[in-house]
């Protein structure tokens, strides 16, 4: 399993970086207050408010802020305030010796997913998955489960997954104890043939996505399959899938279909209904440590992710 980095302490700074892209003018200073609630002194990144196009300011400036903060002995931990996209396109400049010498929280989700598998498969650090601080919490929808998962980062926490959150269903029946890894579906996909390919060998695999219609959904299934990455896997766990339906009147699978296709003759467990992803709630987890899914009783169990 990954080394798990320190936990957090009331009074301790955060840093606050946007390696992807750019939030809207307001929504950060929203998400502040909630940092406040917690304990937390914080430190917003250099170049954490700049814009180009659809990126968060240049490569070099958003790769800056991802060092400084890692490199920083005042910081703690460091919380991402959006997704977007633009994370991969800093990835192989990323000083990963830098990062080994100074582990600490990164924590975030959507296109953050290609900078958790790459500093999980470079690092053997553990990243967590969770809502971001200007697209999640600054909304008037952020749900007190999403704020109680911030707790994690604070004390060692046994994470328990069940039916009274929302409503599982069971794809293939089991019991598989593993590491779990994953994330954003497309971002896993756009990691294959890269430096930093997913490795799914003996894992719980995570996915999650935003706005892909069945038939994307099953496009990159069909590319992970290809590659061999469903073949030997511990289980799999499926989060939420927002907005995806199929648009417009051309004839679909429908996304339960395009599951089951792929997953309900598995020879290992795999479950869906997990609101893990972009929804409210979203349970937070931290990735590659030790999970167990359990489909006789319907949980999830995920080990701490700090120490």
């Amino acid at each position: 399993m990954r080394q798990k980095p320190k936990r957090l302490k009331k009074g301790d700074t955060v840093g606050i970086i946007s390696p992807s892209g750019p939030y809207r003018d307001g929504q950060l200073e929203k998400a502040l207050p909630f940092l406040e609630s917690l304990g937390l002194n914080y430190k917003l990144g250099e170049n954490c408010d700049k814009r180009w196009g659809y990126l968060a300011g240049s490569d070099e400036e958003r790769l800056s802020d991802l060092h400084t903060m890692f490199s920083d002995p005042d910081i703690a931990g460091i919380i991402c305030a959006r997704g977007g996209y633009g994370a991969a396109r800093i990835t192989d400049k990323i000083d990963f010796e830098l990062l080994n010498n100074n582990p600490k929280i990164l924590w975030g989700y959507s296109d953050i997913t290609f900078l958790h598998t790459a500093i999980g498969q470079k690092n053997n650090i553990v990243t967590f998955h969770g809502p971001m601080l200007a697209s999640d919490v600054a909304g008037e929808d952020f749900a007190p489960l999403s704020a109680k998962m911030f707790e994690q980062l604070f004390e060692p926490t046994e994470l328990i997954y069940e039916e009274s959150i929302s409503q599982l269903h069971i794809l293939c029946e089991g019991i598989a104890t593993a590491e779990i890894i994953g994330g954003n579906l497309s971002l896993l996909t756009n990691s294959l043939g890269t430096a930093f390919e997913i490795d799914t060998t003996g894992k719980l695999l995570f996915i999650e996505d935003i706005g892909e219609e069945p038939y994307r959904v099953d496009c990159m299934l069909n590319q992970l399959r290809q590659a061999k990455k469903l073949d030997h896997l511990a289980g799999v766990v499926i989060g939420d899938f927002a907005d995806a339906a199929s648009t417009g009147d051309k004839p679909t699978l429908t996304l339960d279909e395009v599951f089951d296709d792929y997953f309900c003759k598995k020879p290992y467990p795999v479950m869906k209904g997990f609101k893990i992803g972009h929804c409210q709630p979203h349970f937070a987890i931290p990735l590659g440590v030790e999970a167990t899914l359990n489909t006789e009783d319907k949980t999830l169990r995920i080990m701490p992710g700090v120490q």
